[in-house]
């Protein structure tokens, strides 16, 4: 009469126990890759909520008028599932950052910038992945621009250990960061018409994973 009743409970308590184990790893190689990229390790917490609470965060800057909103539906690209949210001002579109995808990426890539004086290096690394991302970002109606969420962070650390062999993750991480959030989001920011999305996020949605992912992989370069 014990056992079916205690083996739900083994199996469940096993997998609690393996989300746990799972997320205390994964927490522990962010830490470790912001502290690789240049974060003083006093920060290096901060950082990391952050980025991860700060995703889930947009601030508005403006709007937009546009000619017609795509109607709330799923939409797949790139093997990813985007939800388009209903309308929140009625014929425009609202043009927002997100904290954890753009904020907090420009944030720290200046105070790497400025405080690693890597000047030219750094932005060769911006503007060559920038041109990468930018041809290969897609247009998602009702959603906002798609990049395939590995090529941000590969083109980064390509640009890194060319550009400064020894000192590559801090390049890499700034290389791909504002190379994607700038060849993604700024330089389609005139074809906002076309998206017909209630809102775009820059460093959101479909350019999020990319910029995250750059950080963890420039981190571990080293």
């Amino acid at each position: 009469m014990i056992l079916p009743i205690a083996l739900p409970f083994l199996v469940l308590l096993f997998l609690v126990l393996l989300a746990v184990l799972i997320v205390m790893v994964e927490l522990r190689i962010l830490a470790y890759a912001y502290r690789k990229i240049g974060v003083r390790p006093r920060y290096v917490f901060a950082v990391l909520v952050l980025s991860l609470v700060g995703s889930y965060v947009n601030i508005p800057l403006y709007s937009v008028r546009v000619p017609r909103l795509v109607a709330p539906e799923a939409v797949t690209i790139y093997g990813r599932t985007y939800v388009v949210p209903p309308a929140i001002e009625a014929g425009a579109t609202v043009v927002a950052i997100n904290v954890g995808g753009a904020l907090l990426p420009i944030l720290l890539s200046l105070y790497l910038f400025f405080r690693l004086r890597m000047y030219v290096r750094m932005l060769v690394g911006v503007a060559v992945v920038a041109l990468i991302v930018h041809k290969l970002a897609y247009i998602v109606p009702g959603v906002g621009i798609a990049v395939p969420m590995l090529i941000p962070p590969l083109a980064a650390v390509a640009v890194g250990l060319l550009l400064a062999f020894r000192r590559a993750p801090p390049v890499a991480y700034v290389a791909g960061s504002m190379g994607t959030l700038i060849g993604a989001d700024v330089m389609n920011l005139g074809r906002i018409a076309e998206l017909g999305a209630p809102m775009v996020s820059i460093g959101g949605a479909g350019t999020f994973d990319g910029v995250f992912l750059t950080g963890i992989i420039a981190g571990l370069l080293a």
